[in-house]
């Protein structure tokens, strides 16, 4: 690995890239300090409320963003209104497709989320001139699928039970990318009780009822229906049968 690469506090490193969080995960972990000072020159940060839009199906694709912290879901709506969560992303996650003109879902923020934002004509470029962050997004999309094969047997073989451990190993494993405590995680949910149930095919009281449960064995501790706190996740993950 050449001294640029492993120097990643170089002094010509853009100050906001060696203080951000997401400089060592995602799309930025691959890039040099001169590639970091180029796309420094052209991004934008911007914070968002819970609820906002950040894309809309259909909608032609302009920026791209990555995800420095917060929690985006993804989401198809029916003809009818019905509205079906196909996906959540986390922090130092890529927002976006590259080389598609149009969204194929809806990304909402479903916590506060903060971005930093890049034209997408600029994002392109980039990828077309390097071969490692063309192999990163290419790496993300395929986790992305692995995750959605997942989620199928999830959703099509699991229990209530194992849904809803499932759903919060999801979380308590990719809330925090940046931890490697795997003896206890604490995280508030992301998603609302009717949110939770979309997501696994449920009723509200199914996730609810299934909550308790887990609290009462002891699996998880909540506090103020939102605030988790998971003391093993071996344990978590086996009701999840993960």
């Amino acid at each position: 690995m050449s001294e640029e690469r492993r120097d990643i506090h170089n002094s010509e490193m853009p100050a906001l890239c060696q203080a951000c969080e997401a400089r060592h995960h995602g799309l930025c972990g691959t890039l040099m300090p001169g590639e970091l000072i180029k796309l420094n020159k052209i991004a934008s940060r911007k914070e968002v409320k819970p609820g906002t839009t950040l894309v809309a199906d259909s909608e032609p694709v302009t920026h791209y963003s990555n995800i420095l912290s917060g929690v985006v879901k993804l989401t198809k709506i029916l003809a009818d209104g019905r509205q079906q969560i196909v996906g959540l992303q986390f922090a130092s996650d890529f927002l976006g497709r590259p080389f598609k003109s149009e969204s194929n879902t809806n990304a909402e923020a479903a916590t506060t989320v903060r971005l930093c934002t890049f034209p997408r004509n600029a994002i392109e470029r980039m990828i077309e001139g390097s071969s490692s962050l063309e192999h990163r997004l290419l790496q993300q999309t395929l986790e992305e699928l692995d995750e959605a094969r997942g989620w199928m047997v999830t959703l099509g073989r699991k229990t209530a039970g194992e849904k809803v451990s499932s759903f919060l190993y999801l979380i308590a494993t990719h809330i925090d990318p940046t931890s490697d405590d795997t003896e206890g995680v604490v995280f508030e949910l992301p998603l609302t009780r009717a949110d939770i149930a979309d997501f696994l095919g449920l009723t509200i009281e199914t996730v609810s009822r299934q909550m308790t449960k887990l609290r009462k064995d002891g699996v998880i501790e909540i506090e103020n229906n939102r605030h988790v706190t998971v003391p093993d996740l071996e344990r978590l993950a086996h009701r999840a049968s993960v």
